[in-house]
Order: structure tokens, then sequence, then C-alpha cells
């Protein structure tokens, strides 16, 4: 039973690279695939998400749909088109602890962490490279205030 997994726009996935010439050779109906896609996907309209298609050997198929990626829902919690070309030294914006931990709770199943807290210092390394300041602060001191258990009332 062969998988594909490809990245997609959520919502807007199509027969074109790389998911019709992944799907062609294994004979399966592309457009069915595609449909589905979408219909699992529309309501993350705008990200990018990680989808793998089950294929069976009697040409049924499953889709997986898996979480968009961090930086995707970042940029979506602050309305961002794109992040700062310079991290460290030009800010793309600033989110509140509260919407950081939103995007953690969602990535949660995802991450290497083994507790919330962890979770969230994954998501300040996120947030670094993207040129995002957290509650105003950069992302080294939100990871001190974090560390020093200044948001521990929050988990």
């Amino acid at each position: 039973m062969p998988t594909i997994k490809v990245l997609v726009d959520a919502g807007k996935a199509n027969a074109g690279p790389p998911l019709g010439p992944a799907l062609g050779p294994l004979g399966i109906n592309t457009m069915d695939v595609v449909k589905e896609i979408n219909n699992k996907t529309k309501e993350l309209d705008g990200m990018q998400v990680p989808v793998k298609v089950h294929v069976n050997l009697d040409k049924s198929f499953s889709v997986e749909v898996g979480s968009p990626l961090t930086s995707a829902l970042l940029k979506k919690e602050l309305s961002l088109k794109k992040a700062s070309g310079k991290a460290g030294t030009e800010t793309a914006g600033d989110i509140s602890i509260d919407k950081l931990l939103k995007v953690a709770k969602a990535k949660y199943g995802q991450l290497n962490a083994r507790s919330m807290k962890a979770a969230v210092r994954e998501i300040i390394g996120t947030c670094r490279s993207l040129g995002l300041t957290i509650d105003k602060k950069s992302p080294a001191d939100a990871l001190k205030d974090l560390n020093s258990g200044k948001y521990d009332s929050l988990f």
C-alpha cells in the first residue's frame, strides 16, 4: 500500500504537481483525491498543510491531513503575509503569550515536547526565526521569563 506525502495549500489542491504526478502511476482518480483533500482542508484556508494519501491495492484511498506548519499558525494568528527576512534585527510582529500558547496546544502532538512548557519553548524558537517578539519582549527575554516560572499559571 503506497503512501504519497505532499504539502498543499489548504482548500486549493489541484491535479498538478506535486499531487498529480505522484498519483498518476497508481491508477486512482486524481480528481477524487483532490476533492477530498480540499474538503478536509477548507477550514485551514491560506495555510500549507501536510497531507498523506494512502492508496490501497483495490484502488481505494484515504486522506490524512496533518497540522499546518508552526510558522503558518503563528503568521495566521498575527495576520502576517510573511515573516521578517532579517530575524534578530527586524521585527515582523508581536504575539501575545496567550496566542503563543494556543499555537503550542494546536501543535502539541507533533512536537518533541514532553510538557506544555517545553512545547512553548519550541514555539518561542520558531518566533525567533520568524522575527517575532512575544509580549513586546525578544524571544530570548520571553524564554528567560518562561524558564523563571513567570507563565507557569498558564499551564
